[in-house]
């Protein structure tokens, strides 16, 4: 039973700081998203400098080994799981709506 308790915390664990990642990627989006225009499909490109830009890459490629789909999806892997890391942000709180962001 004690091992079960700490496995269970350890995943507990593992659970916040995923979503404290993705809350971290939603704050650093939001502060760069800035008054760019969305395009006819309602995105919006987001420019990150240096050294968030960094942060958002690491985040999305260790969200890309949680939420790639398997094979080739013909998309950025790191384009392809902003939307599934936003929803993840989205446990904590408010969130940028997923379908009005595309990485820049």
């Amino acid at each position: 039973m004690i091992a079960d308790a700490h496995a269970a915390e350890r995943f507990l664990r593992a659970a916040m700081l995923g979503v404290a990642m993705a809350v971290e990627t939603q704050r650093i989006l939001r502060l760069h998203t800035g008054d760019s225009p969305p395009d006819a499909d309602g995105t919006v490109g987001v420019e990150i400098p240096f050294p968030e830009s960094t942060v958002i890459a690491a985040v999305l490629d260790a969200a890309a080994t949680c939420f790639q789909p398997r094979g080739d999806t013909g998309e950025d892997p790191r384009q392809a799981v902003l939307i599934p890391l936003l929803e993840l942000a989205s446990l904590a709180g408010p969130a940028i709506p997923p379908q009005s962001l595309r990485g820049g």
